[in-house]
């Protein structure tokens, strides 16, 4: 085996095997929405959907796993979306509900209408609907 290739399996490969998933998910009645609709939720540019009112949820603000979500799907860095909320706090406009755990998270989300969350995929269950999914 050429050397390149050994170290590319024996290198590489294990840490592809580590990359974390993560998903946005709802309650089982929340229609399927694109990337571009959550990220109206998120931005609260969106707040009802067929007459309910839509509920995002936050984890808290230095949460790895949010800044992770406000990357992927929001295309925002936390300063910069400080920067918004500021701005639209003056708008009367507030950010999402926040929550201290993926575990508060996921006891809301199968319960209330329109909620809107994002956990590590090994905490969706069948009570939940997954909308968007990506990994590290």
């Amino acid at each position: 085996m050429k050397p390149i290739v050994q170290i590319f399996l024996f290198v590489v490969l294990p840490f592809s095997a580590l990359a974390n998933e993560y998903a946005v998910v709802s309650n089982a009645k929340m229609k399927d929405l694109t990337r571009l609709e959550i990220r109206a939720i998120f931005l609260k540019k969106i707040t009802l959907l067929d007459d309910t009112e839509l509920v995002p949820i936050n984890l808290e603000a230095l949460d790895p796993l949010r800044l992770k979500f406000e990357k992927e799907l929001l295309g925002m860095s936390f300063s910069r979306l400080k920067s918004y909320w500021t701005q639209e706090h003056y708008l009367g406009h507030r950010p999402p509900i926040s929550m201290k755990s993926q575990e508060s998270i996921k006891a809301f989300i199968p319960k209330i209408d329109g909620s809107i969350g994002y956990l590590n995929i090994e905490n969706v269950n069948e009570n939940m609907k997954i909308l968007y999914r990506w990994s590290d």
